[in-house]
């Protein structure tokens, strides 16, 4: 499939003017908010502070799924403060609901579903699935979670169907079909109840078995969405060090094991169609220890230097030591990379470049939209123990190219003025009927490159491949055009 460059300008801030906008063009941005995270950071990260504008879903993760079908919460604390609000103590006590993550979803008009299972909890979908009673007890508990909690649907995370380290059998694959054409049924007839509509939505694996093991004919028309994990491609299960989110293939390995391929595979291979996928995308990282190149051996995760996390670091503890490193860029998978300076640790992770071409990607494949795991490692404090938070990078990233493709249409529609072509690599030509004296170029990050007087024609050949923000100053007028050099 065509690899597509054309990406646009990111996080550029102005003065007081943001050139940032908030709109998803029609893309699904579905962010899983996973309960335990709340504690992190001195709750940083709770319902009042999350950025909702930015979502069109967010999955509470997790539920646990128990022998006999019933659900367990996984931190009753959490959910009790995150669901149904924090505890006010006088002049009665109850919970304050409207500073409750279902209250502050729907104000935003957000849909909120419960994430069951996960990778921890998985083991007992099969026994459920396989028994009519269970599947019932099951059905029962994810209504009683969306009446209780207000969730608009259900969220299925079973890693995976037919997955034998995990409980799996191989009659899970027509199991899973009766579990979700029962669930479904359920929530359309509680829809009918409620006067609400709810989703089923489900996650799934990204190697050919476990594809294989879904019957893709009959579990589309149940679903609203298909989440596709595209991530953990790679990590210390594997001899070398590789990139656990590569857009493209890496130079070792299977050619397919990668975020292209994957998307491709279910497809081409399994007839999904590409609007009703979300691609995956990682707000955290894998760091490797005693390790000191791309596709070289180590130890295992490095849970050393970044202890909080266990060796697979958040975004933001990346960003907190990335003076220990030095950053590599590898082209031919679109993912950065860093290496320790003083220490032997490899990390594989996302920065705002590789994010803005897997977004680009689900644009230029017609993909729904993302899912992002998980939405707290990108809330980054103006310093380290502030307790301020300064923004959220890479989803705004994600964001402006979702908006560039609305954005570009209605660019190339007005004939005011016109940049092309974009990406070019040796000149560019202006077409307007606007009076400009100057053109001002400026780096991804925010920095003034340059500045030439107009013309109706650009040699661009000094500048560096990449991405700039043109800004085209007139008297009394000022307009701004993104570009890309090859």
């Amino acid at each position: 499939m065509k690899k597509s460059y054309l990406i646009v300008f990111l996080l550029l801030c102005f003065g007081s003017v943001s050139l940032l906008s908030f709109g998803q063009a029609n893309k699904e941005i579905v962010g899983y908010y996973p309960n335990w995270q709340w504690y992190d950071r001195g709750q940083l990260v709770n319902p009042e502070a999350i950025h909702y504008e930015k979502y069109t879903v967010i999955n509470y993760a997790f539920f646990r799924p128990m022998a006999d079908g019933s659900l367990q919460s996984t931190d009753a604390w959490a959910d009790e403060n995150l669901l149904l609000g924090p505890m006010l103590w006088w002049p009665v006590v109850t919970n304050d609901s409207t500073r409750s993550l279902p209250y502050l979803c729907h104000q935003h008009g957000v849909k909120l579903l419960p994430s069951i299972g996960g990778w921890n909890d998985s083991y007992n979908f099969s026994g459920i699935a396989a028994n009519p009673t269970k599947r019932q007890n099951f059905i029962d508990h994810c209504l009683s979670l969306i009446d209780t909690y207000h969730f608009d649907g259900v969220d299925m995370d079973w890693e995976y169907p037919g997955f034998a380290p995990n409980g799996g059998t191989p009659e899970d694959k027509q199991n899973f079909t009766t579990l979700m054409q029962e669930l479904r049924d359920a929530l359309d007839a509680h829809t009918l109840e409620t006067g609400n509509e709810y989703l089923l939505t489900s996650c799934f694996g990204v190697s050919h078995d476990k594809m294989e093991a879904i019957e893709w004919e009959n579990i589309l028309p149940l679903v609203d969405m298909v989440n596709l994990m595209t991530y953990d491609f790679h990590g210390s299960w594997d001899a070398e060090s590789n990139h656990h989110t590569p857009l493209y293939s890496p130079a070792v390995g299977d050619p397919q094991w990668c975020f292209d391929g994957a998307f491709n595979k279910l497809v081409h291979e399994f007839d999904v169609p590409a609007e009703k996928i979300n691609l995956g995308i990682a707000f955290y990282g894998k760091a490797l220890a005693n390790c000191t190149r791309l596709y070289g051996s180590h130890t295992g995760y490095d849970g050393s230097t970044f202890s909080e996390d266990e060796g697979q670091p958040l975004y933001y503890n990346i960003l907190k030591k990335m003076d220990m490193f030095t950053e590599y860029w590898d082209d031919d998978v679109k993912c950065p990379y860093l290496l320790g300076n003083s220490i032997n640790t490899f990390v594989t992770y996302d920065n705002k470049l590789s994010a803005a071409y897997k977004a680009q990607y689900v644009v230029d494949n017609q993909a729904k939209g993302i899912i992002i795991w998980e939405i707290t490692g990108d809330y980054i404090e103006t310093s380290p123990g502030s307790d301020i938070i300064a923004g959220t990078p890479l989803l705004d990233t994600i964001i402006q190219v979702f908006d560039f493709t609305t954005q570009t249409a209605k660019s190339e529609q007005s004939q005011d003025l016109r940049v092309f072509p974009n990406p070019a690599s040796d000149f560019i030509t202006i077409k307007t009927n606007l009076d400009f004296d100057a053109i001002r170029i400026y780096t991804m990050d925010g920095r003034l490159h340059s500045i030439l007087d107009f013309a109706s024609q650009i040699q661009i050949k000094s500048l560096n491949p990449g991405f700039y923000l043109l800004e085209f100053v007139g008297k009394d007028i000022k307009q701004t055009r993104p570009l890309m050099v090859e």
